[in-house]
């Protein structure tokens, strides 16, 4: 008897607590929003949404029991800063999201969304892309670090609202002008150092923004190891070998490659996408 009515008190108590700790978290995502919607959220850059929710004194209130503080048993300010910045990219992540999906089901009701081939060579092109990531953040300085691959993660969502995107507009049968070259820019991954081949004469300043893309990651791999340069390569390459998808962002790929591997201290080689 006592075991059921343990049993009994238990399937009580769960389903409120779920309830509890459920209405909690929604709490705290609506708080982490500043009362501000997904539509105004994303009208700001990341950028700006991030500097806007750090300033926020309302956000202070769900920080607190998120900051554990130092060994001494005094909170860091570091590590607020950075727990505030991850949850400044989660609330502007889990809006980008929401916007991808909500754009994605619309396409879906009316018929005119990506088939399965399309949506599956999507899945490898993410896949590619995922672990190109994991590699170069973990070769990146300082390696690991939790802010930095927040930031990628959430960049990453631009290849898949780009991608629903593309289905808004009539298919045509030839991929856009700016992809013709991505046979070239991929090619040029194949081989450690190739994306710095393509040097103009002594003298003549580099204005081509594939060029300097190009030139630019493959200094990241020059100045890796050799074995790290090699992963880092190898996966940067699947990222094209995957199928054509990728074709059509190389400019992004390349962007979004860089931006993985640069360090905090180096000038950015360009500004978020979003």
């Amino acid at each position: 008897m006592k075991f059921f009515a343990i049993l009994l008190l238990i399937l009580t108590v769960t389903p409120g607590g779920l309830r509890a700790q459920h209405a909690a978290q929604k709490h705290a995502g609506a708080a982490d929003q500043l009362g501000m919607s997904c539509a105004q959220i994303l009208q700001m850059s990341s950028t700006d949404w991030i500097a806007n929710f750090k300033a926020s004194p309302t956000k202070d209130a769900n920080l607190g029991a998120d900051n554990h503080g130092n060994e001494a048993g005094k909170p860091s300010a570091e590590t607020s800063d950075s727990r505030a910045t991850l949850r400044a990219i989660a609330a502007y992540g889990k809006c980008y999201d929401a916007r991808t999906d909500r754009l994605a089901a619309s396409l879906g009701q009316s018929d005119n969304g990506p088939l399965m081939g399309a949506r599956g060579n999507f899945r490898d092109f993410e896949t590619a892309l995922k672990n190109y990531t994991a590699v170069a953040l973990s070769v990146a300085q300082p390696p690991d670090d939790v802010v930095k691959a927040a930031h990628a993660a959430l960049y990453e969502k631009q290849f898949r609202y780009a991608f629903y995107q593309s289905y808004e507009q009539k298919p045509v049968k030839e991929l856009p002008s700016a992809a013709k070259g991505a046979k070239t820019a991929a090619a040029g991954a194949e081989t450690p150092g190739a994306a710095t081949t393509d040097q103009p004469a002594s003298g003549t300043r580099i204005t081509d923004p594939m060029t300097l893309a190009k030139n630019r990651f493959g200094d990241f791999l020059a100045a890796l190891p050799e074995e790290k340069r090699r992963e880092v390569h190898i996966a940067f390459g699947e990222i094209f070998g995957k199928g054509s998808i990728a074709d059509q962002w190389t400019p992004e790929v390349y962007r979004y490659a860089i931006s993985v591997l640069e360090s905090s201290k180096d000038k950015p080689f360009s500004p978020p996408p979003f």
